[in-house]
């Protein structure tokens, strides 16, 4: 094509195609009001106990929340905190705040922290209370996220429960022990 036809071509921008110019921007502008609308939150928001009613149990239809009471002198708290922000930029249509346990439940013992209860339409669809259910003091970010998309809070692209090779390793170990163990009672029974 040579630049006089391409000029001339260029000239034949008419009304129609204006229109399908404008159908799709709009079309796109439309796409992006939805997405905005899913994606409203994408933070780890601190509130008091004043706010958990209005923030938690009466929150918007259909939307999942996730509270992570703590307190800030327990390390495991801190770490769940630290993996709930990373989490709340990565699934946005998700609500994910934190308490200070006495701004919500006085007397709370802390054996019971971290505690992270997870809703949707005002009612608790599951709870982890205390470091174990948690998932341990060296809990890694994609264990945290399989125990959230396991509730339904979130939607993972992890296939599979990261935890699942530590268990293996473990429940093979303690075979394999139980193995030798029998092994070496019997012969010790042998000898005598």
């Amino acid at each position: 094509m040579t630049l006089a036809q391409l000029e001339e071509a260029e000239d034949e921008f008419d009304e129609e195609d204006m229109k399908a110019i404008e159908t799709y921007r709009e079309k796109r502008l439309q796409e992006w009001k939805v997405l905005k609308k899913k994606q409203k939150f994408g933070e780890l928001r601190e509130i008091s106990g004043n706010q958990y009613v209005n923030e938690v149990t009466n929150a918007e239809k259909d939307v999942w929340v996730i509270i992570h009471l703590y307190r800030s002198s327990i390390p495991m708290c801190l770490l769940v905190n630290q993996h709930l922000s990373l989490l709340a930029r990565k699934f946005p249509a998700t609500k994910f705040v934190k308490a200070i346990v006495d701004s919500c439940i006085q007397h709370y013992h802390d054996n019971c922290l971290p505690t992270i209860f997870v809703y949707k339409n005002g009612q608790i669809e599951d709870k982890f209370i205390g470091i174990i259910e948690c998932g341990g003091t060296n809990l890694k970010l994609e264990e945290l996220e399989w125990k959230l998309a396991e509730v339904g809070a979130i939607q993972t692209d992890i296939e599979e429960n990261p935890n699942i090779s530590i268990e293996d390793m473990m429940a093979s170990s303690i075979r394999n022990t139980s193995i030798y163990d029998s092994d070496s009672s019997n012969g010790d029974n042998d000898n005598k």
